[in-house]
């Protein structure tokens, strides 16, 4: 574990980090700043070396084969969209969708399944930079684990 903060302490840029919370608190995280994010992770080393250095997943995944271009195909999606498409995700509809599917050689599936997971992702990161909703969530969960026991 001490390892993959060593390697994502390299890659850490302290403006590059106060630009984007600054991004998602006024939620304008992009698919430029998703790709950015991704460059980033990926001069950290490859996938499986990576998920290796965290306490429990290392056994796990040992005969599961991460390749090196996991990124690849999303990538791909993303660079296939107009520069307003990356600022301004909610203008992507069923026929750019098709188009992107297209223009990447990917599925429309894919495009889909990346469309979901990066709103769900910017909910997400919406909700952790508002406090009030994080410290909410929080409660939420230790009620939910009370509950159980």
């Amino acid at each position: 574990m001490v390892s993959l903060v060593e390697r994502a302490q390299e890659q850490f840029d302290e403006k590059q980090a106060r630009e984007l919370s600054k991004k998602i608190a006024k939620d304008q995280f992009g698919f430029d700043d998703f790709l950015e994010q991704i460059g980033q992770i990926k001069k950290m080393g490859n996938m499986k070396d990576l998920m290796g250095m965290i306490p429990g997943v290392g056994k796990a995944i040992k005969n599961i084969d991460i390749p090196d271009d996991a990124f690849k195909g999303i990538e791909a999606i993303i660079q296939s969209m107009t520069p307003e498409e990356r600022k301004n995700p909610s203008v992507i509809n069923g026929s750019r969708r098709a188009r992107l599917a297209k223009g990447s050689g990917r599925g429309i599936e894919e495009v889909n399944r990346l469309m979901k997971q990066f709103e769900d992702m910017r909910k997400m990161m919406k909700m952790m930079g508002d406090k009030s909703k994080m410290m909410n969530m929080m409660r939420q969960m230790q009620a939910a684990q009370g509950m159980r026991r």
